[in-house]
């Protein structure tokens, strides 16, 4: 087999020959027909994760061909087409995570190969309208959004959705599941393309997250925000909490600007705010997100393609914030 490894934090990644695996009790072995990248996969290049222990082999979602079955799986076979549940060890407890969860890719090897070993459980049957590159950008991006969107943030048809920094993957699902549940939707983002392409996929507007009293304009035009999806907090946050629709929920997967400097607890009280923290989802989630994306024909925006080989290109694009939608790799 072939695999993409990280062999030293901040050097690019080797492609190494491995030997071929071989699946233990309740394990399968997925022949891989494509991957797709993550933030955190960048982050595991730069040492900003925790457990990292090279060499590894990076890469939380991929999609293919199931190749090797061990003992005591049942109901699977040989050649089923499959998508990868990323997150394991969930718990019992949908209301968060247990200590013991973990994410394919880190500490365990991931997608970034020819071939990946997953627990049977892990393995989920492929949308028959997704192609390969789609099915396998759907896995993570698509659970932590769906999980924001839903399991934390409790959509309802005909509100009003603000989400931050379209582009992303998770963003990008965030906007699609809205549109698609009924929402009206608004993003944000520095880059005029990158808000003129989710108005293409159904937004209603977007504002620079840059410009000053992009806030009261959005709330001015359009009204308060009944759901906003976020992933960066920073000194923006203010502007988020002042659009926020009395009632309102903040649905926070990630905090790429680092805290706020400034967060007003009067107006949260006041204005009767929910604040909400949100990771990749619990199985109940995932097999929900895969129902949805079903039942709607839903296909994930995809980016940008390179062959495993060309790994290290792929994660330059995602370093530079370059992509709209998954930046996907060829295997």
């Amino acid at each position: 087999m072939k695999s993409l490894v990280l062999t030293e934090l901040k050097t690019p990644l080797q492609l190494e020959e491995r030997p071929d695996l071989e699946p233990g009790d309740g394990e399968v072995v997925v022949q891989l027909k494509a991957a797709a990248l993550n933030r955190r996969d960048y982050w595991i290049t730069q040492g900003l994760y925790p457990g990292i222990e090279p060499p590894v082999t990076l890469g939380s979602d991929g999609a293919g061909v199931i190749s090797k079955i061990g003992s005591g799986v049942e109901g699977i076979s040989n050649g089923d087409e499959v998508l990868i549940n990323p997150g394991w060890n969930w718990g019992e407890d949908e209301s968060a995570q247990a200590s013991r969860f973990q994410i394919l890719g880190v500490p365990r090897d991931g997608t970034f190969a020819t071939e990946v070993l997953v627990p049977a459980d892990a393995v989920h049957a492929r949308p028959r309208h997704l192609n390969w590159h789609e099915a396998a950008a759907l896995p993570l991006a698509g659970v932590t959004a769906f999980r924001a969107v839903f399991s934390q943030g409790q959509l309802q048809a005909g509100e009003n959705v603000l989400v931050t920094g379209i582009g992303g993957g998770v963003a990008t699902f965030a906007l699609q599941f809205a549109k698609a549940a009924g929402a009206t939707v608004f993003v944000t983002s520095s880059s005029a393309t990158k808000i003129e392409r989710a108005c293409e996929l159904g937004a209603t507007a977007g504002f620079d997250y840059t410009d000053d009293g992009w806030a009261k304009r959005l709330q001015k035009e359009h009204g308060p925000m009944n759901l906003i999806i976020d992933s960066a907090g920073g000194d923006g946050y203010a502007g988020l909490i002042d659009v926020a629709a009395p009632g309102g929920r903040i649905v926070n997967y990630g905090a790429t600007a680092g805290p706020p400097k400034k967060f007003d607890l009067m107006k949260v009280f006041w204005k009767q705010l929910r604040v909400l923290g949100s990771t990749m989802g619990s199985p109940r989630d995932f097999a929900a997100m895969l129902e949805f994306v079903q039942s709607k024909q839903l296909r994930p925006v995809l980016d940008k393609s390179f062959p495993l080989e060309q790994g290290n290109e792929a994660l330059a694009r995602m370093r530079d914030c370059e992509q709209f939608g998954k930046i996907v790799l060829e295997i």
